[in-house]
């Protein structure tokens, strides 16, 4: 029997065997006390790939956002996000209940915000609203089917949160998909930002571990938080030498998955199915009672995940090959036609 072709997420991907030989080799210290030299090393990188001054090494993309959001809010404080936005719709409410803000969803197709309703949206400075202090802007938009953020309308969001007296961070869990999807590098897409952050357990294929960066101050102030949030872990290289092979291995075969993407995608749209043309690894297709679509994918030993009543969504990864592309094709055809 074929393996199965698990497409529910670019997370479940497993160390190649070079990345498991880097963490067995890695140099390890204590992170928490400072002194583990794969953390720092990972952390200098990260912050240079991405413009910033300083990097923090964190467990995961749902921490290293709730950090971003607290490092440049206070309490009571309203954060603009898209509709979609990844923080309100699967950090399980932890901007408010640890950062203790308002999330403020704005609208856009396929993640992409307008900069007049950013304006619009900006409270008075009056007792009776909170705050406006933060945007975010996620790249890939996670939500909008992988949708690569355009870059002059990001500068436009960009400057305009600036005039407004916002903070600006860009949730960039899959930043480097989109860098190399657009062919621009991490730290021009990250410019006009005052934290990014991005993940090494999706498209880079870690087992785990984000990284947040920003000015000084504000990662001084996220390493306080980390620890706070129980974040802070000791012999961590192990992790960090994971993350670090990535950046050095997986970050061009990236192009990889937007391909196979892309095939997959002509594929099912020659055999009558509805979509979105993907940007990078995500692709969203019409499926029905899609439930019900999902669940008999399965039996063809191809897993996915729903994403409303009609939709499913896949994501490549490193764990798909050029192989994969007319088997996922051939059962998505095989399930329509069984229910026909």
């Amino acid at each position: 029997m074929s393996r199965p072709i698990d497409l529910r997420s670019d997370t479940v991907t497993l160390p190649t065997p070079g990345m498991l030989d880097a963490m067995v080799h890695a140099e390890l210290g204590d992170d928490v006390l400072g002194d583990d030299p794969t953390v720092i090393a990972l952390e200098a990188r990260c912050a240079e790939l991405v413009g910033k001054d300083a990097a923090l090494f964190v467990p995961s993309g749902t921490m290293a956002n709730l950090i971003a959001i607290e490092v440049s809010t206070r309490r009571g404080d309203e954060v603009l996000l898209h509709d979609e936005a990844h923080p309100f719709h699967y950090e399980t409410a932890g901007a408010a209940g640890l950062a203790g803000v308002q999330l403020r969803r704005l609208p856009g197709p396929r993640g992409v915000m307008d900069p007049d309703d950013v304006r619009a949206a900006v409270r008075a400075d009056a007792p009776h609203y909170p705050r406006t202090a933060l945007l975010c802007v996620e790249d890939t938009h996670n939500g909008g089917g992988g949708k690569v953020q355009p870059l002059d309308n990001t500068d436009a969001l960009c400057e305009a949160a600036q005039q407004l007296g916002l903070a600006r961070h860009l949730d960039g869990a899959r930043l480097l998909n989109a860098s190399v999807a657009s062919g621009i590098g991490a730290a021009r897409r990250a410019q006009g930002f005052d934290t990014v952050s991005f993940c090494f357990s999706k498209g880079l294929g870690a087992p785990a571990g984000s990284v947040v960066c920003g000015d000084a101050a504000r990662m001084q102030r996220a390493r306080r938080m980390r620890k706070m949030l129980g974040g802070a872990m000791r012999q961590t290289g192990i992790l960090a030498a994971a993350a670090l092979y990535a950046l050095d291995h997986h970050v061009e075969r990236l192009a990889d998955d937007h391909r196979r993407t892309a095939e997959i995608a002509r594929g099912l749209q020659t055999a009558g199915f509805e979509l979105q043309p993907p940007d990078t690894n995500i692709v969203v297709v019409e499926v029905g009672a899609a439930s019900q679509f999902v669940a008999d994918l399965a039996t063809h030993g191809v897993r996915c995940f729903p994403v409303s009543a009609t939709a499913a969504r896949l994501v490549v990864h490193l764990g798909i090959t050029d192989d994969d592309v007319p088997r996922v094709i051939d059962a998505f055809t095989a399930v329509r036609e069984s229910a026909r």
